[in-house]
C-alpha cells in the first residue's frame, strides 16, 4: 500500500475525527487503521487531483487502473482467494469503500463493479478452476470485470422474467439478448452475463470475454451522474461461450441474490463517504466564506445544516459499522442489507442537499467539487435496488407480508 504524503498519519486521522465524531474507526485493529490511512494518502494524492477533469469529460481515465495496481488496494481485498475467505474484515471492506466514494464515488462505483460484483461473482459463484483461471488476473488489475444483470425492460424485476437467454449447445452456450447500465463494459476484459436458460427456466452465469463475436457494447452517453463511470447498453446476438466460462455455482436467480446481498451493504458504505465528503468541503467553505464581515461558519442556520448532516452521517455510520459486524459473525440476512442501503441512501440525499446549499451559487459549479457529490448521489440512491425494493424486502421481513403478490 503507498503510503508516502506530506501529512502525518496522527494528522489525517485527526482531520477525519471532524466527520467520525464517534470515532467509529477507533472500532478498526491497528493494523486495519494502517491500511485505512494508506488508502486515504493514496486517494487524495493519486486520484483527488484528475478527478474533476475526466468528470466533466465523461470518460475513464486509464491511469487509474495503473494507479490502483501500484496501490495495492485491489489485491488487498481478496488477497488468499484460494481459500474462499476474504482477507480482511467486511468493516476494513466497508471502510475502504467509504474512503473511495470520499474522493469519488465513480470511482468509487468502477472499483466496487471491478472487486464486488464482477470479482465476487466468479469467488462466489465459480467452481474453483474457474477461480484460479479467472482471479489471479483480476486481483492484480491486468483484467478487469463488470456485470451484466440488468436489462432494457427490467431492472429490479428481471427475477421474475429475465429476456436474455442462454442456449446449451453440446459443450457451447449461445447468449441472445441485450443488457443495460452495465459499468466498466466498454472496456472490460471479463463480463458476467447472467441469463435464463431455455430448457430449464433458471438463471444462470457466465464470463464472457472481451472481443468474443456477437457481444456489443454501446457507450451510454449523457448522464448527470457518475459520468467517469463507462455505462454500457450491450447487445447480444448468438454469443457462443464455452461451457467452462460458465459459473457453475449459479444455478437460480437465488444464487444471483446472493451476491447482490453482499454487494448491496457496499452501497451503503458508499453513501456514508458521499456524505463525508459533501460534509467535509460544507465545512471547510463555511470556515472561509466571508459574508457581512465573517465567516458564515458563524451563523445558525449554516451551523444547523452541517449539524443536522453531522447527525446524519453519525447515525448511518452506527447502522453500517453493525451490519459489517454481523457480516463477520456470519449472521446477517437480505434483509440487514435492504435496511442499510435504502436507510443510508436516503439521509445521503438530505446531505448532499443540505451542503450543497451551503454553497449557494457557488454549489452548481464543478469548480467547488459539492456539484459533482450532489449529482453522484442521484445515482447511488437508485442502484443496487431502489429505495422503494429494499422497503419491500425490509418490509416483508418484519410484517411476513410481501408487497410482491396480490
Amino acid at each position: 500500500m503507498t503510503t508516502t504524503t506530506d501529512v502525518t498519519p496522527v494528522e489525517q486521522l485527526e482531520d477525519h475525527l471532524t466527520a467520525d465524531f464517534y470515532q467509529y474507526e477507533a472500532h478498526l485493529s491497528d493494523e486495519e487503521r494502517e491500511i485505512l490511512l494508506g488508502a486515504r494518502t493514496f486517494l487524495r494524492k493519486e486520484i483527488k487531483p484528475l478527478v474533476n477533469e475526466y468528470w466533466y469529460k465523461g470518460t475513464f481515465p486509464v491511469e487509474f487502473v495503473e494507479k490502483f495496481r501500484g496501490s495495492g488496494l485491489n489485491a488487498l481485498a481478496y488477497e488468499g482467494y484460494g481459500a474462499h475467505k476474504p482477507a480482511v474484515s467486511n468493516l476494513l471492506s466497508g471502510m475502504l469503500a467509504m474512503e473511495l466514494s470520499r474522493v469519488d464515488a465513480s470511482t468509487s462505483t468502477f472499483f466496487e463493479v471491478h472487486n464486488g460484483l464482477g470479482f465476487y461473482s466468479i469467488y462466489y459463484g465459480g467452481n474453483q478452476e474457474q477461480r484460479d483461471r479467472f482471479l489471479p488476473a483480476m486481483a492484480s488489475m491486468d483484467k478487469i470485470g463488470a456485470f451484466g444483470l440488468t436489462e432494457p425492460h427490467g431492472g429490479s424485476d428481471v427475477s421474475g422474467g429475465m429476456r436474455t437467454t442462454a442456449k446449451r449447445e453440446g459443450g457451447t452456450w449461445v447468449l441472445n439478448g441485450s443488457k443495460t447500465w452495465i459499468g466498466n463494459a466498454t472496456f472490460a476484459d471479463y463480463v458476467m452475463i447472467y441469463a435464463r436458460d431455455v430448457d430449464d427456466n433458471q438463471v444462470k452465469g457466465f464470463v464472457v470475454e472481451k472481443g468474443t463475436p456477437g457481444f456489443e457494447p454501446e457507450k451510454i452517453e449523457g448522464k448527470i451522474a457518475l459520468r467517469i463511470v463507462q455505462n454500457a447498453k450491450i447487445t447480444l446476438t448468438d454469443v457462443r461461450v464455452p461451457e467452462a466460462n460458465r459459473l457453475q455455482n449459479i444455478r437460480n436467480f437465488h444464487d444471483v441474490a446472493e451476491v447482490l446481498r453482499v454487494t448491496r451493504s457496499i452501497v451503503a458504505w458508499e453513501s456514508l463517504g458521499v456524505m463525508i465528503g459533501a460534509y467535509e468541503l460544507a465545512l471547510d467553505f463555511a470556515k472561509q466564506r466571508i459574508a457581512f464581515g465573517r465567516p458564515i461558519a458563524k451563523f445558525q442556520m449554516i451551523q444547523d445544516l452541517l449539524v443536522k448532516s453531522l447527525g446524519n452521517i453519525t447515525a448511518c455510520w452506527g447502522l453500517v459499522v453493525q451490519l459489517a459486524r454481523l457480516q463477520d459473525q456470519g449472521v446477517y440476512r437480505d434483509e440487514h442489507s435492504s435496511l442499510a442501503k435504502t436507510f443510508v441512501c436516503a439521509r445521503m440525499r438530505e446531505v448532499v442537499s443540505w451542503c450543497r446549499e451551503i454553497f449557494g451559487g457557488n454549489g452548481i459549479v464543478l469548480d467547488y467539487d459539492i456539484a459533482r457529490f450532489f449529482a453522484d448521489a442521484e445515482a447511488l440512491y437508485s442502484y443496487e435496488g431502489t429505495h422503494q425494493m429494499q422497503t419491500f424486502i425490509v418490509g416483508k421481513s418484519i410484517t411476513g407480508q410481501s408487497a410482491f403478490v396480490g
